[in-house]
């Protein structure tokens, strides 16, 4: 799991109890490069349908996923 293309993405206002302290938080279903999609946590700058994301961690299960640099905006297979 490196990079894909965000499908969907959403602002979660009203968190469950564990990430109660997080709220606001950004999260999407993103495309990966090698097929699938996956459930992430945006972090930094905000994503848009369409947009390249990259990996960066894994916290507690969670993948964390931010805004690709605009020269790696290169078209996906979907």
């Amino acid at each position: 799991m490196t990079s894909g293309i965000v499908y969907t993405e959403t602002v979660v206002h009203a968190a469950p109890e564990q990430f109660v302290a997080d709220a606001p938080y950004q999260m999407a279903i993103v495309s990966l490069e090698e097929g699938g999609r996956h459930t992430v946590r945006i972090e930094g700058p905000r994503v848009s349908i369409g947009d390249r994301v990259i990996f960066i961690e894994d916290r507690n299960g969670i993948a964390f996923f931010r805004k690709a640099a605009q020269d790696a905006a290169a078209p996906l297979q979907d």
